[in-house]
């Protein structure tokens, strides 16, 4: 973040060329909050999906649905 969200993004792209973090909830977190800061919120609700699909504690997963909620608007 010292570098902005797009510099941030740059570096979790390239950390997710291995495919060792697309398990972690955490790391799908983090690039969507990246992604909805440079304005890319089509991505952004993505991460958050799979953020979602991963997540196994119970207040994590309403922060996160919150979020996405936020980005989709009520349903």
């Amino acid at each position: 973040m010292a570098d902005g969200p797009a510099a941030g993004l740059a570096l979790l792209d390239e950390l997710a060329r291995s495919g060792e973090l697309d398990g972690y909830y955490l790391f799908h977190s983090a690039r969507a909050d990246l992604l909805h800061r440079v304005g890319r919120d089509d991505a952004c609700i993505d991460a958050y999906r799979r953020a979602l699909e991963l997540v196994t504690n119970d207040t994590e997963r309403r922060f996160l649905q919150g979020r996405l909620t936020e980005l989709r608007g009520p349903a």
